[in-house]
C-alpha cells in the first residue's frame, strides 16, 4: 500500500509483515523509554519509522494485554483530569524478554537477506 504525503511517495508496511514483529517493537519502545501509554506508543513509532509503521488502537491494545498476561508488562494507572490513563513499563522479565525479542529479529532479518539474496551496501 502506498500514500502521497507532501508530493513524496511513502511506503507504508503491510499489517502482515508488522503483526509478527509488534511484540519485539512495543517491548523495545519500553526498554528505551521506561513507561508509555497506548497512544504514545502508536505516535512514537510512526515518528521513528517516518510514517512508514501506523499501529493502530485495535493492534496495539491485544498486544499490550498479552504481554501483560505473559508477566511481561506492569501497568500504572494515573487520574489525567477525569480520564484514566494506563501506563506501561517492562517487569523485570520484561526486560530479559526484550532482548531476547530484539536478537531473535535481527538474526531474523539477517536470514531473509542471506534468503532473499538481499545486498547491502
Amino acid at each position: 500500500m502506498f500514500a502521497l504525503y507532501n508530493s513524496n511517495i511513502t511506503m507504508i508496511y503491510s499489517s502482515e509483515l508488522i503483526k509478527g514483529t509488534l511484540k519485539t517493537i512495543v517491548l523495545k519502545l519500553l526498554s528505551d523509554n521506561n513507561r508509555m501509554y497506548g497512544y504514545e506508543i502508536t505516535q512514537k513509532v510512526k515518528e521513528l519509522t517516518g510514517d512508514k509503521i501506523q499501529i493502530t488502537e485495535g493492534a496495539l491494545y491485544p498486544t499490550l494485554h498479552a504481554l501483560e498476561s505473559d508477566g511481561l508488562l506492569s501497568v500504572e494507572t494515573e487520574f489525567i483530569g477525569k480520564r484514566v490513563r494506563k501506563y506501561y513499563s517492562l517487569s523485570t522479565s520484561g526486560k530479559q524478554k526484550s532482548q531476547e525479542k530484539i536478537s531473535e529479529l535481527a538474526d531474523f532479518m539477517n536470514t531473509m537477506k542471506y534468503l532473499l539474496d538481499i545486498k547491502t551496501a
